[in-house]
């Protein structure tokens, strides 16, 4: 069996002229990034089309050491799409270096569904997340910069500081640190520390921004700190929001490139889930619905994270509204909720799968909340027997919910023609748009209460004293009307990732709360959650290498 990287070698790739003609991109309009690349103009979204058109939205039950395969069947449906008729478009997140380096090993889908070409993608791809990072430390250096000129012109109390500096990879012994060491020379030293890149709230912006303009003005809205007076400063405050915007005039126009069967894919920011609003960019996907008839796209990790923030943060800023949802899940996965191992997952067990299918019922009803239509995708994998993959089946049907199977990895658009030809029908028949889980208008703790319990089903939220301290922080900042995007472990319904399943009487403790004020939410931070990650024991960049010939191995 043919790994990802040796099926995507494998695979005859288009020039991406020929991709950009089946969306009617003129090739004199895009920006080249050798034969397989390009940067599309944002002149070419058109809000009419894509009121008119159909957005698909993948995501999946809680996620799993084993893989659910979200994005491999998100890219999988879309070939599939374009086999039965329609055309369309997948739209998805960039990878972040962080976990291709360390527990992933690529982002780029699998097998017969993946994006091409697979190693410039999961790594420096056309340099978004490079010109993200360095407008974020230009913000830094800035704000460093105005402590050390004490001219009266900003007067910012270094101890009031918000703003951390960014990298996109996991390197935990920077979460904390002392900058501005080194006497007269150094700085100012203060307490500072890094986030991964795909934390930044630059990222955040860049994928809700409606055009550069947008950006220029949410990056001067971004909380820096507090003069000695007790001001609130922002980046306008010190002239940043300029040069920032002008080093990502490049990064706020999608990326076009291709799957392994041809079809088109733009991919464009990658914001995680669990720390941030974990979807691609507004411009990405209404591009992608100004171009094609269809679009699927993906939110990260499980509904309860990825999904809740498209709903409830993209589409409320956007207006856009999927006429259907695909929930991904896996045997192994729904075994894994019932409490085997991971070792143990290959070995046939309906009594545990009677025990996991709680957590796919759990996020079944979450979407219900959202009043659009849903299907369940099994994602097969080989070793799943036939009285495992019916057990599913028939739950679904007592629920009401469409089931199907799909073998994306091993057959590509050929495997998930019936899921296909089942959101065809369920987009066909969606006339409503989808309804918010609550108003923005409402109070911080009563907007995160609601998540709380009714997507995590939690009995209750705490609030931590210093929690309790930065809400009151928000409310005298004026910013209390903005939409709540809760950082969450990916693990578990709750705050503990220890509880799988579907956990019932826990509490949700939420321990501070960031402001996004550029971005435009509020960052409730719940459990021992982290936004700079740490690698595992055995980081998939000890694997990953390249050959003599300049071919990157191991990249999966």
């Amino acid at each position: 069996m043919m790994t990802d990287i040796q099926i995507a070698h494998s695979a005859k790739m288009n020039h991406i002229n020929d991709i950009a003609s089946q969306l009617k991109i003129s090739i004199d309009d895009l920006e080249h990034y050798g034969k397989y690349k390009a940067k599309i103009p944002l002149n070419y979204i058109d809000r009419e089309k894509c009121e008119q058109n159909n957005l698909i939205l993948v995501s999946a039950m809680s996620p799993t050491p084993a893989g659910e395969g979200k994005t491999t069947t998100s890219i999988g449906l879309a070939q599939a799409l374009n086999r039965i008729g329609k055309k369309c478009t997948v739209v998805l997140r960039e990878p972040s270096l962080g976990p291709v380096f360390g527990v992933k090993g690529g982002a780029a889908g699998g097998g017969y569904s993946q994006v091409l070409p697979m190693e410039d993608i999961n790594l420096h791809f056309t340099g978004d997340f490079g010109a993200i990072e360095k407008a974020n430390n230009l913000l830094s250096s800035m704000i460093d910069n105005a402590i050390h000129h004490t001219n009266g012109r900003y007067s910012i109390d270094p101890r009031t500081i918000a703003w951390k500096r960014v990298m996109d990879m996991n390197d935990r012994s920077l979460r904390h640190i002392v900058s501005g060491l080194g006497g007269t020379v150094g700085g100012v030293p203060r307490e500072a520390g890094f986030n991964i890149t795909a934390a930044s709230e630059i990222m955040a912006i860049l994928c809700l921004a409606d055009d550069l303009n947008d950006l220029k003005e949410r990056l001067g809205n971004i909380f820096v700190g507090y003069t000695y007076d007790k001001q609130p400063v922002y980046a306008k405050d010190i002239k940043a929001q300029g040069a920032m915007a002008s080093l990502l005039k490049d990064a706020i126009k999608p990326n076009l490139v291709q799957t392994i069967e041809n079809t088109p894919a733009i991919i464009h920011g990658g914001p995680f889930a669990n720390i941030a609003q974990g979807t691609n960019s507004v411009v990405a996907t209404r591009m992608g619905l100004s171009l094609s008839d269809y679009v699927v796209t993906e939110a990260g990790f499980g509904f309860d994270l990825g999904a809740e923030k498209f709903f409830d943060i993209k589409c409320g800023y956007s207006g856009l509204s999927p006429k259907a949802v695909v929930l991904v899940a896996t045997i192994r996965a729904l075994k894994y909720h019932g409490g085997v191992s991971v070792k143990e997952l290959n070995e046939p067990n309906v009594k545990a799968l009677e025990q996991g299918i709680s957590n796919l019922e759990k996020h079944l009803e979450n979407i219900s909340r959202f009043n659009i239509p849903a299907v369940v995708s099994i994602n097969k994998f080989v070793y799943d027997t036939t009285e495992e993959i019916e057990f599913v089946k028939q739950r679904c049907r007592e629920k009401e919910i469409d089931v199907v199977v799909a073998d994306v990895w091993g057959s590509g658009g050929e495997g998930a023609v019936e899921l296909a030809e089942a959101v065809s029908m369920l987009t066909a028949g969606c006339k409503q748009k989808y309804t918010p889980l609550y108003e923005w208008e409402w109070d911080v703790k009563t907007k995160v209460e609601t998540v709380a319990k009714k997507i995590y089903g939690a009995n209750a939220v705490d609030f931590t004293p210093k929690a309790r301290k930065d809400l009151k922080q928000v409310v005298d900042l004026g910013l209390e009307n903005l939409p709540v995007c809760i950082a969450k472990t990916q693990k578990s319904l709750s705050d503990n990732p220890k509880l799988l399943g579907r956990p019932k009487d826990f509490v949700v403790t939420v321990r501070e709360i960031e402001i996004a004020s550029g971005a435009g939410f509020i960052i409730p931070i719940t459990g021992d959650i982290l936004r700079m990650p740490g690698l595992p024991s055995t980081p998939a960049a000890e694997l990953i290498d390249v050959d003599e010939e300049g071919n990157i191995v191991n990249l999966s």
